[in-house]
């Protein structure tokens, strides 16, 4: 077997499906499907976005990870950025965001150092054979799914907001599913990059187009913010949940800790009961209300001076924490994020791992003339500013991403992670407990109804059991009932090592993810 791929979108997989087959191993076909994504899921990401790559060699216990998330703009820059625009996006009839988008909302990008990082590491297939299928399809055109087309609807104000956008999405209203989306200007900046690498975008013509763009917008991205971006190699954080190890990113980062810090706690007080139950959905909202509480008033120093960590997986927090957990004291609210996120996991047939995970957020709307490069909007993302005071240029903003392995001994048990913002961690949680705790394979833990907290509601997804739900109710829990599935719950894609050798691979149905078993 070569290997198995779970991406957001059919050709995403497929592009590292066909690095697999080729005889790449998973960090290859993890940044071929990871350029590749930028045509496919360009609402999600792109080469104006950040994110992070856990890699896990086959026999290792020290997986790492490569952080190339992005940081505050601002060096050499005398102005102060102007005023973000509010954008509200509606994911239901009941249900709605407002995001901050436009030139003052753009971080600098991070996600063409960091592919370029973690392939000069790990890669073994030339860098330019891994950029030629999403060159390809930039220039052809990539035909819009139900799901994408149903993503670009709710993202249109901000897809559609300049004559960039509109050039790209749609002149006369948007793109409806079967049409094609081309850019041909991003196959210009991809064709770039496969020729003279990272430093294409961040030195040169396409840098200077970004810089001068952002800056008559409002904004303050400025050459000596690209020329100075670093990627930068993490050690992960690890929590163990029945005899498996979770591992995922560390801080400045939030959501692999705030992940590793429920399962602990749903280690030590039980997952509760069956899979959908009232019992089992008590115990994940009474643990998600402990990850809410979590986010203190030290959070954000921690989270960039050290300590958060080890804090929140030490035995006595977890043994102060249980005990609420089962008074079940009421949580705090958290401000919702973007749906702007898409994940990539993959296994090799040898046991190496690669878990991507790249946003742009929601997208700023800014698009940069010429280049096809659609930058991020995550100066305006509420969630990622859990901070100790002004963001100072060059610092890496907070995320919630947490591309995860969950290791039994050496090998990858489940390599996962999800879009969402807030909700990924509520999904990442979910289903590794499916998979371990429960036993389901990874198909069924990715498509199974969620669960999440915002508090005093919790949110349960169509498809849950409505008697299990009426005695939640009972409980005295303020349960809201989604008629249908819903991106609004995250967008995973997970592959899972069978205990009989076999792997399998599961996108998430929810926003049209694909997984694919390369014999």
């Amino acid at each position: 077997m070569r290997g198995a791929i779970a991406a957001g979108h059919p050709l995403t997989a497929e592009a590292g499906a066909r690095v697999l087959a080729d005889g790449g191993n998973a960090v290859d076909a993890c940044i071929a499907a990871g350029f590749t994504s930028w045509v496919t899921e360009s609402p999600l990401t792109g080469p104006g976005s950040g994110g992070f790559m856990l890699v896990h060699r086959a026999g290792s216990t020290a997986p790492r990870v490569l952080d190339f998330f992005v940081t505050a703009p601002g060096k050499d820059h005398p102005a102060q950025a102007a005023a973000m625009e509010a954008v509200s996006v509606e994911f239901t009839s009941e249900s709605s965001q407002v995001f901050r988008v436009g030139a003052a909302s753009c971080a600098v990008p991070g996600s063409v150092a960091g592919l370029a990082e973690v392939h000069r590491t790990h890669g073994t297939r030339p860098w330019e054979t891994l950029v030629e299928p999403a060159v390809a399809l930039a220039r052809g055109g990539v035909k819009l799914t139900r799901p994408q087309a149903h993503l670009h609807a709710i993202l249109d104000l901000i897809l559609r907001r300049t004559e960039e956008g509109r050039a790209i999405y749609g002149r006369d209203g948007r793109l409806a599913a079967g049409e094609p989306v081309v850019m041909k200007d991003l196959a210009l900046t991809l064709e770039a990059i496969a020729e003279r690498g990272a430093s294409a975008f961040y030195e040169g013509a396409i840098a200077q187009a970004m810089a001068a763009h952002v800056n008559e917008q409002g904004g303050t991205l400025t050459t000596r913010d690209l020329a100075d971006y670093r990627p930068v190699w993490r050690r992960p954080v690890r929590a163990v949940f029945q005899e498996h190890e979770f591992v995922a990113n560390p801080p400045p980062s939030s959501g692999g800790v705030l992940v590793g810090y429920a399962l602990r706690l749903l280690d030590r007080v039980g997952v509760g009961g069956p899979p959908g139950s009232a019992d089992a959905t008590a115990a994940l909202v009474e643990v998600m209300r402990e990850q809410s509480r979590a986010r203190d008033g030290r959070f954000g120093r921690e989270l960039h001076r050290g300590g958060l960590a080890k804090r929140l997986l030490a035995d006595e927090t977890i043994r102060e924490a249980a005990a609420r957990v089962r008074r079940r004291e009421r949580g705090l609210a958290e401000a919702s994020g973007s749906p702007g996120t898409t994940h990539i996991s993959v296994v090799d047939g040898d046991g190496n791992a690669a878990s991507l995970t790249a946003s742009t957020g929601s997208g700023s709307g800014v698009i940069v003339p010429g280049t096809g490069v659609h930058l991020n909007n995550m100066l305006g993302e509420f969630d990622l500013h859990v901070s100790d005071g002004a963001i100072r240029p060059g610092r890496r903003l907070n995320s919630m991403m947490a591309p995860s392995v969950v290791l039994r001994g050496r090998e990858p048990r489940l390599v996962l992670g999800s879009a969402g913002s807030l909700r990924l961690r509520g999904a990442i949680l979910q289903i590794v407990v499916n998979v371990v705790a429960h036993g389901m394979s990874v198909d069924d833990a990715v498509a199974a109804p969620r669960i999440h907290l915002e508090e005093p509601s919790v949110h349960c997804e169509g498809g849950a059991d409505a008697a299990e739900l009426d005695r939640l109710s009972g409980w005295g829990y303020e349960v809201v009932r989604w008629r249908r599935r819903n991106l609004y719950f995250g967008g995973a894609a997970g592959v899972e090592l069978r205990p009989d050798g076999r792997l399998a691979a599961a996108g998430d149905p929810r926003r049209g993810g694909h997984g694919i078993v390369v014999e």
